[in-house]
C-alpha cells in the first residue's frame, strides 16, 4: 500500500503540491488581511452604536456539555493495513471527536487512542449501496457495473461508514439493526457539530475569514454555496486547496493506476488521503502565522478607529451613495425579471420541513415534561424527580431522542432551484436548521429547569404536579415566540445565501470594472477600513432585502407555519426570568439525591475538577463483559443512561440485565433460557421435594440414594405426573414449632396414591403407612403425647422403607395438628416427647425427592 503512494507521489509531485498550497495561501492571506481591518471596523462600530434584533425569551446555557461525554461503546472497525475487522472501544467526548481504543481498559487507563477522527466534512452512511454510489464516481473514465461488489467485505449486514471527498474513509459495523440506528444517529451528530461553522463569539476573526474565503472563491468563478465550508479554518483552507488540486491530480494519476477496478479505487483513496494530509499540515501552520500577524496590528488599528469613527462613517456613506446610484438600476431590473417570481417558491421549500422540525422539537419537549408530571402524580418523590431532571437536562444533545426532529428537516428539497441559483447542496441549510433546533431545545430545557427550581424554592414540594404544569406552560409560550423569531431569521439568511451569489454573478461583469474609480473618493487614512468591493456587495444586499422581508412577513400571516407576526413584540416581557439566567445551573442529582449510579458503562474519563466522578454520558451504550468477541457490541441499558431512547412503555427495559433500580429488583423475573446442563435436565424431568421426619434410631440405617420407581403423583394444579425415581436425602433441619406446618394429610395421600399403583413391589410399605396413619389419628383424639410417640415409634420399627415413615415430633419440619386438636389450649404449647422415659430428643427429617418424567 505504501509503495503505491510513494510511487505516484514522488518528490517532484510533492513539491508541486507544496507550491500550489503556498500560492493559494498567499492569495488568501492578502484577502484576509484586507477583510480583517474591515471586520474590525464593523465590530467597533457595532460596539459603539449598539443594535441587535429581538430579545430572546428563553434563557441560554453557557456550557451545557460541561462534565459530559456524548457516547461510548464497542463496535468492529475495518483495518486497511491487514484487511481484517477488529473490535474497538469508541469514546465520543463533548468535543465530538471520535476516539478509538484497543479496548475499554486502555481507555479507562488514559492511554492514547489508536486513532482520533475529526468528522468535519464527512458523511455518515449506513449502507454499502450509498457508499458505492459515491465511490464509483471517484475516478474518471471508470464506469462501475450496476451492483458491483465493494472492495471490502463487511463482517455483518449492518455497516457504518464515514465518507470524505478527500480524506481517509472509516468503516465500522455492528451486530444488530437497533445498534446501527443508534450509532448512525451519533455519527451524524458528530458530523453536524463539526460542520457547524466558526464561532460567532470571534466578532473579528470569523467574519474576516468567511468573507476572505467567499471572495477568493468568487475570484475563481465560484459564487454559489459551498458544502465544504466546514470544520476549523485550517480544514476549510485545505478543502479550498483541494477544490482545484484534487481534480488535477485525479486526471493525471487516475489513468496510471493498475489492477482491477476495486484495487484502483482503493489505491486512489490512499493517494488522496496522503495529499490531503500534506496540504492540511501546510495550511495549519501558515494560517496560524497569518492570524498572529493580523492580531499584532489589532491594537493600533483599534485606536485609530475609535479616534476617527465619525469621519470614517461619513466617508463610507458618501462612497456608498455613489455606488448605489450605479448599481440600483441594474439590480432592480434583475430582481423583477429573475428573482421576485421565485422568492415565494424558495421560501415555501424552506419553510415546510423547517416548521415541521421545530414543531417536533416542541412535541418531544412536551412529552418529556408529561413524563415528569406523571411521576409527581404517582408519588415518585424527590429522588425520581432528580433522575428525570438529569435526563431532561441533556435532551437537546441526545442524538437518538432528537433524531425524529432532525429527520423532518432532512426532507428539505430545492430541486429545480439549485441549478438556477447555483446551490450546490441543500445540506448547508439542513445542517444549519438542525443546529438551531438543538439550540432552541436546550434553551427551553434550561429555562424550565430554572423556573422549576425557583418555584420549588419558594413554594416547597407540595402540589408539585401543578407547579410543573405552570412552569411548562410558561416555557412553551416562550418557545413558540423564540422558535418563530429564529425561523424567520433563518429564512431571511437562507434566502440571502441563495439570491445574493446569483445577483453578484450576474452584476459583476458590468459593475466590477467601474469599481476602481470609487477608490479615489476614499481618504488614504481610511482606505484600510473601506473597500469598494465590500460596499458594492452591501448595496446589492440592500436592494433585495426589502423583497425578502416582505415575503417572510406574508408567510408569517399563514397559520400553518406557526409564525408570529412582527407586530407582536415580547421584549422584556419577563424581566425576572432573565435574572435567573445569571444563576448557576441546577445540579438536580445533588439537590434531590437522584444521582445516577456511578458505573463504568458510561465510558467516561475522570474529570479534573476534583469531584472524582466519571463524566456522565448523554447516550449510554455498553458491551456485555465476558461475551465472546464475535458477539461483543454495544447494548442499551435504560437503567443507567441519562435519557431513555425509546418510549418507556414499549422499550425493552431489562435488556442487558444491568443498571436496574432498587425497586425493580423486587419484580418477578421474566422467563429465561436455562444456563446449565442440570437446569435443562430439570426442565425435562421436573423434581418435587417433600420433607418428612424420621426417628433418630432409624437415621443410622439411612443413606443418600436413588431408587427407580414407577407411578404417578398429583401436582398442585391438578395434573398427574409420572414418577420415575425417588431420591432419599438425609439432612439436618433446625427445630420448629408444630404450628409451623399444616396437616400432612395432603402429602400422605399423594404418597399413598402413588403407592397404590405399585402394590406388587411395595405392598409392605403401603401397609405400614396406613397403619401409621390410623395410630396417629387415635393418638391425637386422646391428646396423649406419650401414646403418639409409642405408636409412631413402634410403626417406624416395623416399617422397612424409612423414606415413607412419619413422625409427630414437635421439632420436625413436618410437625402437624389434626382438626380435633385445633381447639386445645392455644396459650401454651405442650412438648411432644419421642421416648417413654420423657427425654426430649431431636428428630432429624428425611427429604424425599421425587423425579417426574
Amino acid at each position: 500500500m505504501g509503495d503505491v503512494v510513494s510511487s505516484h507521489l514522488d518528490e517532484s509531485r510533492r513539491e508541486m503540491i507544496t507550491a500550489r498550497t503556498r500560492d493559494v495561501m498567499r492569495e488568501f492571506g492578502d484577502i484576509y488581511e484586507e477583510q480583517y481591518a474591515v471586520a474590525l471596523f464593523n465590530s467597533v462600530r457595532f460596539e459603539i452604536e449598539g443594535g441587535g434584533g429581538a430579545q430572546s425569551q428563553l434563557l441560554h446555557r453557557k456550557d451545557p456539555l460541561a462534565g459530559r461525554s456524548i457516547f461510548s461503546g464497542s463496535l468492529f472497525q475495518y483495518l486497511e493495513e491487514n484487511r481484517k475487522w477488529r473490535n474497538r472501544f469508541v469514546s465520543v467526548p463533548n468535543s465530538y471527536n471520535i476516539s478509538l481504543y484497543e479496548s475499554k481498559t486502555a481507555h479507562e487507563r488514559g492511554l492514547h487512542p489508536k486513532i482520533t477522527i475529526n468528522c468535519a466534512g464527512y458523511k455518515a452512511l449506513s449502507s454499502m449501496e450509498e457508499y458505492m454510489e459515491l465511490i464509483n464516481t471517484s475516478l474518471p473514465g471508470i464506469k462501475a457495473k450496476v451492483g458491483s461488489n465493494p472492495f471490502i467485505k463487511c463482517a455483518t449486514q449492518f455497516p457504518l461508514i464515514l465518507w470524505h471527498p478527500y480524506a481517509r474513509h472509516h468503516y465500522f459495523c455492528v451486530m444488530t439493526e437497533k445498534e446501527q440506528k443508534k450509532w448512525h444517529a451519533v455519527l451524524q451528530d458528530c458530523v453536524r457539530h463539526c460542520d457547524n461553522g466558526l464561532s460567532e463569539d470571534c466578532t473579528v476573526q470569523t467574519p474576516a475569514f468567511t468573507d476572505a474565503v467567499r471572495l477568493h472563491r468568487q475570484a475563481k468563478g465560484h459564487y454559489g454555496t459551498w458544502d465544504m465550508m466546514c470544520g476549523e479554518p485550517p480544514q476549510i483552507l485545505a478543502n479550498l486547496v483541494m477544490e482545484t488540486l484534487h481534480p488535477e491530480l485525479r486526471n493525471v494519476i487516475g489513468p496510471r493506476l493498475k489492477g482491477k477496478m476495486q484495487q484502483k479505487q482503493r489505491n486512489w483513496m490512499l493517494i488522496s488521503d496522503a495529499v490531503y494530509k500534506q496540504v492540511l499540515s501546510q495550511t495549519t501552520g501558515q494560517y496560524e502565522a497569518l492570524v498572529e500577524a493580523c492580531e499584532a496590528q489589532r491594537v493600533p488599528l483599534d485606536a485609530r478607529l475609535r479616534t476617527d469613527m465619525d469621519q470614517i462613517i461619513t466617508s463610507k456613506e458618501h462612497v456608498s451613495s455613489k455606488i448605489r446610484a450605479m448599481v440600483l438600476p441594474k439590480a432592480e431590473q434583475l430582481l423583477r425579471n429573475s428573482i421576485q417570481p421565485y422568492i415565494s417558491s424558495i421560501l415555501e421549500a424552506l419553510m415546510e420541513p423547517t416548521s415541521r422540525g421545530f414543531a417536533e422539537v416542541r412535541d418531544v419537549f412536551f412529552r418529556e415534561l408529561v413524563e415528569i408530571s406523571k411521576n409527581s402524580l404517582n408519588g415518585g418523590g424527590k429522588g425520581k424527580l432528580g433522575d428525570h431532571m438529569e435526563r431532561l437536562s441533556m435532551l437537546a444533545f441526545h442524538p437518538v431522542k432528537m433524531q425524529s426532529c432532525y429527520e423532518q428537516v432532512e426532507q428539505l428539497n430545492l430541486e429545480g432551484l439549485q441549478q438556477r441559483f447555483d446551490v450546490s447542496n441543500p445540506s448547508v441549510f439542513v445542517s444549519r436548521a438542525q443546529i438551531l433546533m438543538r439550540e432552541q431545545m436546550d434553551n427551553a430545557v434550561y429555562t424550565f429547569e430554572q423556573l422549576l427550581h425557583q418555584s420549588l424554592e419558594a413554594q416547597g414540594e407540595e402540589d408539585m404536579c401543578k407547579t410543573i404544569q405552570r412552569c411548562q406552560d410558561r416555557v412553551l409560550k416562550k418557545y413558540d415566540y423564540d422558535s418563530s423569531t429564529v425561523r424567520k431569521k433563518f429564512f431571511r439568511e437562507a434566502l440571502l445565501q441563495i439570491i445574493i451569489p446569483y445577483m453578484l454573478q450576474q452584476l459583476s461583469p458590468s459593475c466590477s470594472p467601474e469599481l476602481p474609480r470609487f477608490k479615489e473618493l476614499i481618504f488614504e487614512d481610511f482606505s484600510r477600513f473601506l473597500l469598494v468591493e465590500n460596499m458594492f456587495e452591501e448595496v446589492v444586499l440592500q436592494s433585495v432585502s426589502k423583497d425578502i422581508m416582505m415575503a417572510v412577513k406574508e408567510a408569517a400571516v399563514q397559520r400553518r407555519h406557526n409564525l408570529y407576526r412582527d407586530s407582536i413584540i415580547l421584549t422584556n416581557s419577563d424581566p425576572n426570568l432573565h435574572l435567573l439566567g445569571e444563576t448557576p445551573p441546577v445540579d438536580w442529582g445533588t439537590k434531590f439525591g437522584g444521582d445516577e449510579p456511578e458505573s463504568s458503562v458510561d465510558g467516561g474519563i475522570v474529570e479534573g475538577g476534583g469531584s472524582g466522578k466519571r463524566r456522565r454520558q448523554v447516550v449510554s451504550m455498553i458491551q456485555l463483559d465476558g461475551v465472546p468477541l464475535p458477539y461483543e457490541s454495544c447494548l442499551e441499558v435504560p437503567g443507567v443512561e441519562l435519557i431513555p431512547e425509546e418510549d418507556p412503555e414499549v422499550s425493552e427495559d431489562r435488556e442487558g440485565g444491568q443498571g436496574e433500580d432498587e425497586e425493580d429488583q423486587d419484580l418477578p423475573e421474566e422467563p429465561r433460557s436455562p444456563d446449565s446442563v442440570n437446569e435443562i435436565r430439570d426442565l425435562i424431568n421436573p423434581v418435587v421435594e417433600m420433607v418428612l421426619p424420621v426417628p433418630e434410631a432409624s437415621q443410622t440405617d439411612m443413606n443418600d440414594s436413588t431408587e427407580p420407581i414407577t407411578g404417578t403423583i398429583t401436582m398442585e394444579d391438578g395434573l398427574q405426573e409420572d414418577v420415575t425415581h425417588v431420591t432419599t436425602v438425609v439432612d439436618n433441619v433446625p427445630r420448629k414449632s408444630p404450628r409451623d406446618k399444616s396437616s400432612p394429610h395432603t402429602i400422605l395421600q399423594q404418597l399413598i396414591g402413588s403407592k397404590k399403583q405399585e402394590a406388587d413391589k411395595e405392598h409392605q410399605e403401603e401397609t405400614a403407612i396406613k397403619h401409621a396413619i390410623e395410630e396417629i389419628e387415635i393418638a391425637v383424639q386422646e391428646d396423649d403425647s406419650e401414646r403418639i410417640a409409642e405408636a409412631a415409634e413402634s410403626d417406624y420399627e416395623s416399617s422397612t422403607t424409612p423414606p415413607l415413615a412419619t413422625d409427630s415430633g414437635s421439632h420436625g419440619d413436618s410437625g402437624f395438628q389434626s382438626p380435633t386438636s385445633a381447639g386445645l389450649d392455644q396459650g401454651e404449647l405442650q412438648p411432644i416427647k419421642n421416648s417413654l422415659n420423657g427425654e426430649d430428643k431431636t428428630i432429624d427429617p428425611v427429604e424425599v425427592e421425587v423425579v417426574l418424567a
